[in-house]
């Protein structure tokens, strides 16, 4: 049965399905091409008559990851320019008002759609949640830096469909006054810059971080990677050199420089930068209310699959402590905890807590706001990935079945359940059902067996990289 709800552009037609409407690839701002390339988004021009809002949207120009990701988490790609759309799954189109969740997409910043099927939204819509999901600029077409362009012009867009969900989305049964932003990854990363936005003052109420700590990097750092990009092409580092260029080529070029990057190792890519602007230099803490935390071995998904778990040996350890600094005592307090382990997963467990447990712990410790932090700890047995990045989207959105190729087959619904629950409940009650942050430091470990608060896990080794 199809349903038709008025924007403030025009009327959109959906699709009902059970007791849950689905309106997908609704534009939010016009397409950011030709005229509107490398600038801020621009409104969309209103139509007339009902548009059918059935099918996904265009995806941002994008190449898949490189092999043997590509095989877990296959991107989704559709054709097209007009790639600035959201999707919208509500149980209550005209009615209302009910929780919102804004779901904002990972993928290192050049990767990613809102049309994964791993991020369909219909057990948020069934459990009372308005579901909206977007997407946005990626790669140097959204957050590369050019002195002829405006910066964090992909986070502009996720500002752009925040502004659009607050004027909107009450002809679709949400609360523009209970909005929670979500994220994973680079979304989680996106949504710690938004929360300290002055032009995302507002937009949203409450924010869940899901394996993605505060970071920005200065516009000097951030131009490296256009400037890499402009030697190979042979153009100038501007806006306008690479609008001229073909936009498979630009691709093409984007991939060699930034292939072998990935978040543990590090390398070229693609980062929020610190402009006065969207972004503050230096950001006062955000004041909404967090849900924040990471998975037990994020580093398994690059290591494992690639061999490089194996690859890494004692003299690699060593250089890296030299490389980032990290005492010696830090890692000798890693390898007493793990005898068994080897080198790589002795470096690994380290990144991991460096970038992401650390962070959201020291972030957690700051704020005088409510502050939830959770671990993922149930281990995949695919590829012996364990607890890995990404692991724990399939088990919030409850759709364990579009995540076998992480999962397998068998991943235990009893926790997805229990994920799922508790970010229905932060959205909807602020409150996930487990203790706010105090001076016990108290982890909700999603497990299986086994889920519960632990208070201050692995508490001496945070507290070795002070």
């Amino acid at each position: 049965m199809d349903i038709i709800a008025t924007t403030c552009q025009g009327k959109v037609r959906g699709r009902v399905d059970g007791r849950v409407a689905a309106f997908l690839g609704i534009p939010y701002a016009a397409p950011p091409f030709g005229a509107h390339r490398f600038r801020a988004p621009a409104p969309v021009k209103p139509w007339k008559g009902v548009r059918d809002t059935l099918e996904f949207g265009p995806t941002a120009p994008q190449r898949p990851y490189r092999p043997p990701l590509d095989q877990l988490i296959p991107d989704v790609h559709i054709p097209g320019e007009e790639c600035l759309t959201l999707n919208i799954w509500t149980p209550d189109a005209g009615g209302g008002p009910l929780p919102v969740m804004v779901w904002i997409h990972g993928g290192s910043l050049r990767n990613g759609s809102a049309a994964m099927p791993l991020y369909d939204g219909r057990a948020f819509a069934r459990d009372g949640v308005v579901l909206v999901s977007v997407n946005y600029r990626l790669g140097v077409e959204g957050f590369g830096v050019f002195p002829d362009a405006p910066d964090n012009r992909g986070l502009l867009d996720q500002i752009a469909a925040l502004t659009w969900v607050r004027d909107n989305i009450a002809a679709f049964g949400g609360d523009p006054g209970n909005v929670t932003v979500c994220g994973e990854s680079a979304g989680a990363v996106s949504i710690a810059a938004l929360a300290t936005s002055p032009r995302a003052t507002g937009l949203f109420h409450r924010a869940v971080m899901q394996s993605g700590a505060p970071h920005t990097v200065s516009r000097a750092r951030g131009a490296k990677t256009v400037r890499a990009m402009a030697k190979a092409l042979r153009v100038p580092a501007t806006a306008e050199a690479f609008a001229a260029v073909d936009r498979e080529r630009l691709l093409d070029v984007q991939t060699e420089v930034t292939g072998k990057a990935d978040p543990i190792s590090g390398g070229p890519g693609f980062d929020i930068v610190a402009d006065d602007d969207v972004v503050p230099a230096d950001p006062a803490l955000p004041t909404v209310d967090l849900l924040l935390g990471c998975n037990r071995e994020e580093y398994r998904l690059w290591f494992v699959p690639s061999g490089a778990v194996d690859r890494i040996s004692g003299l690699t350890l060593r250089m890296a402590l030299l490389k980032f600094r990290i005492p010696w005592r830090v890692a000798r307090l890693y390898r007493t905890a793990r005898p068994d382990a080897g080198p790589g997963v002795i470096l690994g467990e380290m990144a991991t807590d460096l970038l992401l447990r650390g962070p959201l712990n020291r972030l957690a410790d700051s704020r005088p706001a409510r502050t939830f932090l959770y671990e993922f700890a149930w281990r995949s047995p695919v590829l012996e990935l364990g607890a890995c990045h990404a692991l724990e989207i399939g088990f919030v959105f409850d759709t364990l079945r579009h995540s076998e190729a992480l999962t397998g087959p068998d991943a235990p619904q009893p926790l997805a359940d229990a994920m799922h629950r508790a970010w229905v409940a932060f959205a909807t009650t602020r409150d996930p059902g487990w203790p706010v942050w105090n001076t016990q430091r108290p982890v909700m470990v999603f497990d299986h067996p086994g889920t519960g608060p632990a208070l201050a896990p692995r508490q001496e080794e945070l507290e070795a990289w002070l």
